[in-house]
């Protein structure tokens, strides 16, 4: 059966791995997704991601980080905004600000995927992906 949001599998994947306190997880390939895992890198939220050939499939394998010990998670949050049944947008004047601006949403504009702090500098709106905190 073909997957109907494949964005929120990767984000619910992170999730799940974080708060079981594993060391990688991996999730299939697609160009949005690495550009996720890119800007997650970027802005400190992981460790490191690479993508690996298993066979005729690609995956990204993705090295979560924590902090001293496992118990202190970099990620305390992530939250899909933007689902197949409901599109969210936001144009470039009502960016959103994620808690203040500690944390970070994924803007897809037409200039590419990018943080909203991007997306502000750039000015440019489009449509909200997610919420990380």
């Amino acid at each position: 059966m073909a997957m109907s949001d494949p964005i929120a599998d990767m984000l619910t994947r992170i999730r799940n791995a974080n708060t079981a306190k594993h060391d990688t997880v991996d999730v299939p390939a697609s160009k949005m997704k690495l550009a996720i895992a890119k800007i997650l890198l970027d802005e400190g939220y992981i460790a490191k991601y690479e993508v690996v050939e298993d066979g005729a499939f690609q995956n990204i394998h993705i090295t979560l980080k924590y902090g001293k010990d496992k118990n202190e998670k970099i990620i305390s949050g992530i939250k899909r905004i933007s689902k197949p049944g409901l599109r969210v947008y936001a144009g470039k004047e009502d960016m959103p600000k994620v808690l203040g601006g500690l944390g970070i949403a994924i803007v897809s504009t037409n200039k590419g995927i990018m943080t909203d702090k991007q997306a502000r500098k750039e000015n440019v709106g489009g449509e909200i992906l997610a919420y990380i905190w």
